[in-house]
């Protein structure tokens, strides 16, 4: 299973937030590249990075920041927050991330999904951020009219490959991941699943490397409050996966 780091970035400053809710923020680094290098630098081999601004705008916000960050790394980088378009997940892909998340405009442009999907294989990823089972969109501050496992077999019908699904209720609260909810999805899907909120031990990463088809593990509060040192996780994983 593969650990992925977060920055979530608002206003050029990387932050966290308590269940999505922006007026929870608090500052958890000086810089967002730093960060970024930090755990590359901790032999992390994917960085999940998240226009917070951008998701709430509805277009890319800090994209500059974003592509420097990613072309200053040796390893890859994914995207989410406000990409809305193609040309917006182009200006990414072709700029140096990886992988582009796409969230609100999955739910609303499926054809879009179904284009990306196919002109850049394997680099579209969907974020399907639910509570109480329901997707919500716009930076969480909406409902998109969709449960989580319509929304899963829509988006793995259209193309994609890797599903990042967060439990909004857990996000940022340390509590532990919603391993019902994966083992459930995973029964309805093929795709690869991410999983992301309330991920705070080792003992979490191991248990979710057991439900189905999780491949990977996102965290931020979990690595800047020292519940998870990142170094001796990720090579728990690496270990893991050699055997």
């Amino acid at each position: 299973m593969i650990l992925l780091p977060a920055i979530d970035i608002l206003e050029g400053k990387p932050v966290r937030l308590r269940q999505g809710d922006y007026n929870q923020a608090n500052q958890v680094a000086a810089s967002v590249l730093e960060t970024a290098q930090s755990f590359a630098a901790s032999e992390a081999t994917w960085v999940h990075l998240v226009d917070l601004d951008g998701a709430k705008a509805g277009r890319p916000i800090n994209d500059a920041l974003i592509l420097q960050t990613a072309q200053a790394l040796s390893i890859p980088v994914e995207v989410g927050g406000g990409i809305r378009n193609e040309s917006q997940a182009r200006m990414y892909l072709d700029g140096g991330v990886e992988r582009v998340i796409l969230s609100t405009a999955a739910l609303a442009d499926l054809n879009l999904v179904k284009r990306l999907a196919k002109a850049y294989p394997g680099r579209i990823a969907v974020g399907l951020d639910c509570k109480d089972s329901r997707v919500k969109v716009s930076g969480w501050l909406e409902d998109g009219g969709v449960m989580i496992e319509d929304a899963v077999q829509m988006m793995e019908e259209a193309g994609i490959q890797t599903l990042i699904v967060t439990d909004i209720c857990r996000d940022g609260m340390l509590s532990g991941p919603s391993y019902e909810l994966y083992r459930k999805l995973s029964k309805l899907t093929t795709c690869d699943l991410i999983a992301s909120g309330g991920i705070a031990s080792l003992e979490d990463l191991e248990q979710l490397e057991k439900e189905g088809n999780v491949v990977g593990a996102i965290t931020g509060k979990a690595i800047y409050s020292g519940a998870i040192d990142l170094k001796p996780a990720l090579m728990m994983l690496n270990k893991a996966k050699g055997k």
